[in-house]
């Protein structure tokens, strides 16, 4: 065999060893460790919120954190983001953990306190309902999920009526009623003065029951009469008089 024979072929075989090696080391898995959660649970402890955030999410980034340890720190560190009143990051962490354990009724219940301080109330809803069908008997679930229904339920009926007066606008035939009708914030004041005049009523004495429907029947005959004079002000009339009965009522 000629020496340059000899030459490639030893470096081949010292190539191919060589790149054998390699992969061997890259392919070798490399034994990563658990990260200790005491310093996590020591700073919720100690109620030291910025050490919580620093010390768990420490734990929680982990790749070997065992489940519970980051079940553990993720609500420490949702507790002290609402401390801190980062609500988004709270609910963040909430949405993790139900992601790793959707069994428990009581991180329901929480995440939906938290979404209906947010504005949320279709999903906090949600979650109380969640929360009690994973524990039919749960206290806070059933009396949250019972006061937002009620609260969702008068949300709607406002809604339904918003920009209608108290009156039939079909029915409407005098000037200063058509002119509520078209107006959706003089309509939602007329009907506002309604209720509140109707509220009025049920709370007043017998005797002073008259006088109030006295009042009203003169705001409104004055109303319908000065309607399209110069110088008169619809709104701020009716301003005037929701005002006067709100502060009788207070009274």
């Amino acid at each position: 065999m000629s020496s340059w024979r000899s030459v490639a072929i030893g470096a081949a075989i010292i190539t191919a060893i060589g790149n054998g090696a390699l992969r061997a080391a890259v392919d070798e898995t490399v034994e990563i460790a658990p990260l200790d959660p005491a310093p996590c649970r020591q700073a919720e402890l100690a109620h030291d919120d910025d050490a919580v955030i620093a010390k768990c999410g420490a734990v929680i980034d982990h790749a070997k954190t065992a489940k519970a340890d980051r079940i553990a720190a993720l609500l420490a560190r949702a507790a002290a983001f609402q401390v801190k009143q980062q609500i988004a990051r709270a609910l963040s962490d909430y949405d993790a953990v139900l992601a790793l354990d959707d069994s428990r009724a009581d991180l329901f219940n929480q995440r939906g306190e938290l979404r209906r301080q947010q504005g949320d109330r279709r999903g906090a809803l949600d979650d109380f309902i969640a929360a009690l069908k994973r524990d039919p008997d749960h206290t806070a679930a059933r009396s949250n999920q019972q006061t937002l229904t009620r609260e969702l339920e008068r949300i709607g009926a406002q809604l339904a009526l918003k920009g209608k007066p108290s009156f039939d606008c079909a029915r409407a035939r005098a000037p200063v009623e058509k002119a509520i009708c078209a107006d959706p914030e003089l309509a939602d004041l007329d009907r506002e003065i309604a209720t509140v005049f109707a509220r009025r009523l049920r709370a007043a004495d017998r005797s002073d029951v008259a006088a109030l429907r006295r009042t009203q029947q003169q705001f409104l005959a004055t109303r319908a009469s000065s309607f399209g004079r110069p110088g008169f002000d619809l709104r701020a009339v009716m301003t005037a008089r929701l005002r006067e009965l709100l502060g009788a009522a207070a009274h």
